[in-house]
């Protein structure tokens, strides 16, 4: 695949970022797109490594290692090299109904597995999933596609996020209508909402829902079911129900001073942010950063965008606490290929605050003690301390306080983005579905069948928080075992 030799005469290259100092006072898209020889040099660099572990997916150590909906990535990464740039959006279409999405905010367990990513810097292929999509909406090739027979059964999707449409599109591809329930007052979920527009701008969501829409699917919006809408009825009105709600239930910090007003989840957050955005500010509905000390606690994607976000508000400072150690520089010896690299990276938040404040602004092993309020009980300062690692009495690695090290810091805004519990539980409940232990609708996967029979789980619901691009994979999942459901067989992937 791609040149024989390409591997050794090109060097990886990206698309240069935006300047960080200038791209935090705007809420646009931070990369540039590279022109496509530099792309087909990219796509060159695929080798003909006989067994390409970038598109297995399979779980190496509980994480992704290849891509979880097996893109042909070897293929279309040939198919650039040589300038069949429609070939290759043929291609990544089988397997990713929207390239486009995990073109931008995947972590790219693929590029962890790539051959060349032994002893060399592995093949950019997310970037060059993402401009591949890209051209193909630039050049008109991405158009509506009806199903030409409909087969008079109806689907019920609830939850409009990436396993949601996932499941709509594949679901309204076999010909059933499907009409997708989402209780916010537009379409995408975390794709939407979660995610904040410079990493993934919501004009590209907005293009795949209408999309959808012409080719049949319905969406129903500001309809939170179970709630505003009766469960029993939507049982009645549909022959199968596909539950993608998300794992949405965030971890809560049960210390002292949590009744605080100023602390608040990630998400509210996030989402209140995006909305009045989308809102063009109509409303001046969000939490604000501004000229604030901002703290947030949790290191993973979702504590990047709150620092992201909250450089763009304008704060005064900012820090972010990481209970984990700081990752090596390089692959540990008990990390190895084609294992997930567990390194230390830059992200672009962090980057971003790196080029204002001077430095990373997140701190390892250390967690907060307690929040102090001022006497309008608001939070103005939170205690922390470091921690270590050790074994219990049961031989788990549990954090131990680390005397004296507690310090007071000065902080008006605190962001609790140290993940999620799993979903909410009040639907599951009213639908009579089993729950695995931990609270995620119990479905065994590939499956995708819950204890009620036309009930199918997928995404986050099922297993939990998790990446988009295992919420596809599910989707799609979910999507074939419902039509095998519906008409005895099934010819969707």
């Amino acid at each position: 695949m791609g040149k024989p030799t390409g591997f050794i005469e090109y060097l990886r290259e990206l698309p240069l970022d935006r300047p960080a100092i200038k791209r935090i006072k705007d809420w646009n898209e931070f990369h540039y797109h590279m022109e496509d020889k530099k792309l087909q040099e990219q796509g060159a660099r695929c080798m003909d490594c006989g067994i390409p572990f970038c598109h297995t997916g399979a779980l190496l150590s509980g994480m992704a290692s290849g891509c979880p909906i097996n893109n042909l990535i070897p293929e279309w990464n040939d198919l650039v090299y040589r300038g069949l740039w429609r070939e290759a959006l043929d291609r990544l279409h089988k397997t990713n109904n929207f390239p486009e999405f995990t073109g931008r905010v995947c972590p790219a367990p693929c590029e962890g597995s790539c051959v060349l990513g032994i002893n060399n810097p592995p093949v950019t292929i997310k970037n060059i999933e993402c401009s591949i999509i890209d051209k193909g909406w630039e050049q008109g090739w991405v158009v509506p596609e009806a199903p030409a027979v409909r087969t008079g059964k109806k689907v019920a999707v609830v939850g409009s996020g990436p396993a949601g449409l996932c499941a709509a599109a594949q679901l309204n591809r076999a010909g059933h209508a499907v009409t997708v329930f989402e209780r916010a007052d537009r379409v995408g979920g975390l794709l939407m909402y979660g995610i904040p527009n410079m990493k993934l701008d919501k004009s590209l969501v907005q293009r795949r829902v209408d999309q959808m829409a012409k080719e049949g699917v319905a969406f129903v919006t500001n309809t939170e079911v179970g709630k505003n809408y009766p469960a029993e009825k939507l049982r009645k009105e549909f022959d199968a129900i596909v539950l993608c709600t998300g794992a949405t239930k965030p971890r809560d910090l049960p210390i002292e001073g949590r009744q605080l007003k100023g602390i608040h989840f990630a998400m509210e957050f996030l989402h209140a942010n995006t909305k009045s955005l989308l809102d063009q500010h109509k409303n001046g509905n969000y939490i604000s950063a501004t000229d604030k000390d901002v703290m947030i606690i949790g290191g993973g994607d979702t504590g990047t965008d709150c620092v992201g976000t909250a450089l763009r508000h304008g704060c005064k400072s900012l820090v972010q606490l990481e209970i984990l150690p700081k990752p090596p520089l390089d692959r540990a010896a008990d990390n190895p290929w084609p294992e997930w690299p567990k390194v230390y990276k830059l992200d672009y938040g962090q980057e971003e605050a790196a080029a204002l404040f001077g430095a990373d602004p997140r701190v390892y092993l250390t967690t907060a003690k307690k929040f102090v309020g001022d006497d309008s009980g608001a939070v103005e300062a939170v205690h922390t301390v470091e921690i270590k690692w050790e074994k219990n009495e049961k031989g788990q690695f549990a954090p131990k306080e680390v005397p004296n090290t507690e310090k007071v810091r000065p902080v008006q805004l605190v962001l609790l983005a140290m993940g999620f519990l799993g979903p909410e539980q009040p639907l599951i409940e009213q639908l009579g579905v089993e729950r695995d232990a931990r609270s995620n609708a119990k479905a065994e996967y590939g499956n995708y069948a819950t204890s009620v029979p036309g009930i199918f789980a997928a995404g986050d619901a099922r297993r939990g928080q998790s990446l988009v691009v295992w919420a596809f994979n599910e989707g799609r999942g979910a999507a074939r075992e419902c039509d095998r459901y519906l008409m005895g067989s099934t010819n969707l992937p």
